[in-house]
């Protein structure tokens, strides 16, 4: 799926693949580990992930990390609040695996907001569905315990389970990597 895939299945379903974008995108292959956005860097672009796994983290104490998402393919993904205010992000962006993204530019995407209904109708689908998840997850953590945390990825995002390490889900889901071992245990 490519952005273009998006729009039409998404946004608006008289969209056809031959239809220019109203903005430039280019295509950027990224190696395991690549840092896509560093820590206090101004997110200059979004991505649309064509193919692999991406996180987003951030540190807690100067070491501890905490991952705030990941995301896999057929999903936009940036230090948002940093692409939005062009402030310093707080985040850091990381490919788990090789990667093919699709690339806007900040720059691009503002300009097409001013003449283009459909780059619009995007962003505001994009922030929505931003927006949604995010807010789930936060009512997850101030009413879930881990296990039921835990469950609830095993049920509604079985790739995630499936895909990344142990220690990796426990940063996730906020917990130690010991606790989600005796969890997995009383679950499974």
């Amino acid at each position: 799926m490519s952005i273009k895939h998006f729009i039409q299945s998404q946004i608006n379903s008289n969209f056809k693949l031959e239809d220019e974008l109203p903005f430039p995108t280019r295509i950027k292959h990224l190696a395991k580990n690549d840092i896509i956005t560093k820590y206090h860097q101004i997110e200059q672009n979004a991505y649309f992930l064509l193919n692999g796994i991406v996180k987003i983290s951030m540190i807690r104490n100067e070491e501890d990390e905490r991952i705030l998402e990941f995301f896999f393919p057929n999903s936009f993904f940036s230090s948002y609040t940093s692409f939005l205010t062009q402030e310093p992000s707080n985040v850091e962006i990381q490919a788990l695996s090789d990667c093919e993204v699709e690339v806007i530019k900040q720059s691009d995407m503002q300009e097409a907001y001013k003449t283009s209904m459909l780059a619009n109708e995007l962003g505001r689908i994009v922030a929505e569905k931003y927006y949604i998840h995010k807010t789930n997850r936060e009512k997850d953590f101030l009413t879930k315990s881990a296990t039921e945390r835990y469950q609830a990825l095993v049920n509604y995002r079985p790739e995630l389970v499936q895909q990344i390490p142990v220690h990796q889900i426990a940063k996730y889901l906020g917990i130690e990597a010991e606790s989600l071992s005796r969890i997995r245990k009383t679950i499974f």
